[in-house]
């Protein structure tokens, strides 16, 4: 009978410590939270792309930097050493109390890119499509700040006034002036169109204040005498313009009839 021969334990698996695998460190789990929150996630991506550009562990960038450095100072009665700040306090406070302005990653109205049509541009005819000036051909002016469009008809051609329109509610037609030697007053702004209101004690009074309740008639809009001054003022620059035009009769009677369409007549075929 053959003598059975006695089992060889298993070979251990040298390991080395190249290729032991690193554990890996886990943050803990209230950490965790914190950084998948959807207010600190931007920020925690901004530390890592900083780490990394410096080469050095995101966590190392959120310990807190030390506010003093300590100095030694010669001498035996001084105590030899000193604490001295690193950014250094300001000399001088203001006496009163300023409001502290923050500062938001919100762009405000006035701060947005103004996009215009194709064509748009200063001296384009333009048809107004809404408003009680429908259907006229006026002359684009200038584009504002508010991303509004200056026009004039000119005022004796249609009697449209200098007045603002969205771009929405025009279409650009191919006709244009060279209104390069027209200049459009600077004080001409969005400010310049607000309406102001009468704030005289008569107008109060009839708002609430022992007024008639029942006096339901609005009050007329007048112009004031800057308003008249400007229209002809410009008015005049663009009537020169239109008359050293090679086709000046064919302009005069252009502005001043209406846009309008008859039967058969589609504004999607249509070349203006």
């Amino acid at each position: 009978m053959s003598k059975a021969k006695a089992k060889k334990a298993p070979a251990q698996a040298t390991t080395t410590p190249a290729a032991a695998k690193k554990e890996k460190k886990l943050m803990p789990k209230n950490v965790r939270k914190i950084l998948t929150h959807r207010r600190i996630r931007p920020m925690w991506a901004k530390i890592k792309r900083t780490a990394k550009k410096k080469g050095v562990a995101p966590e190392t960038l959120l310990k807190k930097k030390p506010k003093f450095v300590v100095k030694p100072i010669s001498g035996e009665k001084n105590g030899s050493k000193r604490l001295v700040r690193v950014k250094k306090e300001r000399k001088f406070y203001p006496t009163e109390d300023r409001p502290r302005r923050v500062r938001t990653g919100h762009i405000t109205f006035r701060q947005h890119k103004r996009h215009y049509k194709q064509g748009i541009e200063p001296g384009r005819v333009v048809i107004i499509l809404s408003g009680r000036h429908k259907g006229k051909r006026v002359v684009v002016l200038k584009t504002m700040p508010s991303g509004l469009l200056l026009v004039t008809g000119p005022m004796k051609i249609n009697s449209c006034p200098l007045r603002r329109m969205h771009q929405m509610f025009t279409i650009v037609t191919s006709t244009k002036l060279d209104i390069s030697g027209v200049k459009v007053p600077d004080h001409i702004d969005d400010k310049y169109f607000k309406r102001k209101h009468n704030s005289s004690k008569k107008a109060k009074s009839k708002r609430g204040d022992g007024g008639d309740i029942f006096d339901t008639k609005p009050e007329a809009y007048k112009p004031d005498e800057q308003r008249k001054k400007d229209q002809i003022e410009i008015d005049t620059q663009v009537i020169d313009v239109i008359r050293k035009h090679p086709e000046k009769k064919l302009m005069f009677s252009y502005l001043g009839s209406y846009f309008q369409l008859r039967n058969h007549m589609y504004p999607h075929l249509m070349k203006f």
